[in-house]
């Protein structure tokens, strides 16, 4: 199966199960990623970007729908998603996107399968969720890839992170507080001081520069990010 299908998968999450997108060749792939929004929401561009994601590495890849249901086509609806959204809640819907790839398996018994590893990777509000789930779901996720987003502390400790972490970031990001070069350092410095393994990648760009609707976005910057996100999940999910 290499075609983009809709699954629905349960959840802890006091809202229960919901739906998601999963992409990529269930017979020959033993990487397992799932990929989380923007404050948009489960829109055409996130679902687009995770099978460009599944092609470039092979991988089959899963975007939970956190909104369940609803898309923003503007900034103030979105912020509003965003902020309405149940951040504890979307990282239980994050561990069964994840628990529903390794449970599918894939069935090709010439690849020798064991265990199946997870990868979660996102964007804005997902890169914050990517560190979060890695923060709290140390048993679901083995590799996280967070771009230009970083969860609150109310939410989680990322010096608690155990799963390599591969962070990307514009060194133009104007958003304070979330995914700012300020923002980005600091976090590097928690990294540190924790003892976190990590990559920093930092672009000289602005804030969603993988979303091809966003001005930021520019083809070379987003493939060579998304290029070394690829090896990065390769390297840790096989």
């Amino acid at each position: 199966m290499s075609n983009k299908e809709k699954v629905c998968f349960p959840s802890e999450n006091k809202q229960g199960a919901l739906s998601g997108v999963l992409t990529g060749d269930t017979s020959k792939s033993s990487m397992g990623l799932v990929v989380l929004q923007e404050w948009w929401g489960m829109n055409q561009v996130i679902i687009d970007e995770a099978a460009d994601i599944s092609g470039r590495g092979n991988f089959v890849t899963l975007v939970p729908d956190l909104y369940r249901g609803k898309i923003a086509t503007d900034h103030e609806t979105a912020g509003h998603y965003m902020s309405d959204l149940d951040w504890p809640g979307a990282v239980q819907d994050i561990a069964g996107a994840a628990k529903y790839l390794k449970e599918k398996g894939w069935p090709n018994i010439s690849l020798k399968i064991n265990s199946l590893k997870v990868g979660v990777t996102g964007f804005c509000m997902g890169g914050a969720l990517a560190l979060a789930a890695a923060a709290l779901l140390p048993e679901e996720i083995s590799a996280a890839a967070p771009f230009y987003g970083i969860p609150s502390s109310d939410l989680c400790d990322v010096g608690k992170i155990k799963a390599p972490v591969q962070a990307h970031f514009g060194s133009k990001d104007t958003l304070e507080g979330f995914s700012s070069l300020k923002d980005a350092k600091a976090l590097a410095e928690k990294f540190d001081a924790a003892g976190v393994s990590y990559e920093l990648h930092m672009y000289d760009t602005g804030h969603a520069f993988t979303n091809p609707t966003n001005p930021n976005y520019t083809k070379e910057i987003c493939d060579l990010a998304l290029g070394r996100m690829v090896d990065f999940m390769k390297k840790h999910l096989q």
